[in-house]
């Protein structure tokens, strides 16, 4: 499995780019590494960071899902955690929007977490 974390561009175009906030550009997108990944038999999981990514990037998913044998795991935080900081993805909207994937796809649902270096993060 290659796992990518997934959000919006935070400028025009405004499209689905392989990136971790804080970070919201990169010169990666989602459509560049999907391609990279045609020659791959690994699985893949997108880790979607914002909602916002999600719609466009299941239309530009679209293709490898209907792959047979190619495991694709789609996740996001949906839910605080313990010592979680960063907001999760809306749990209602999320769902909404994975609903209508092949039943081969993984849904993977997590937790927003913090850790801090030199303390105790129980």
């Amino acid at each position: 499995m290659i796992e990518a974390d997934v959000t919006i561009r935070g400028h025009d175009p405004k499209e689905p780019i392989m990136a971790h906030p804080p970070d919201t550009d990169s010169d990666i997108t989602l459509k560049k590494w999907l391609e990279s990944m045609k020659t791959s038999n690994k699985g893949i999981k997108l880790d979607f960071k914002s909602l916002e990514a999600v719609s466009p990037s299941l239309a530009l998913l679209e293709a490898m899902l209907a792959e047979p044998g190619r495991p694709v795991w789609i996740n996001a935080d949906i839910l605080t955690g313990p010592g979680g900081q960063n907001k999760p993805v809306d749990a209602q909207a999320f769902l909404s929007v994975v609903t209508a994937l092949p039943a081969q796809t993984v849904l993977s649902l997590g937790w927003t977490t913090g850790w801090t270096a030199g303390t105790n993060n129980s």
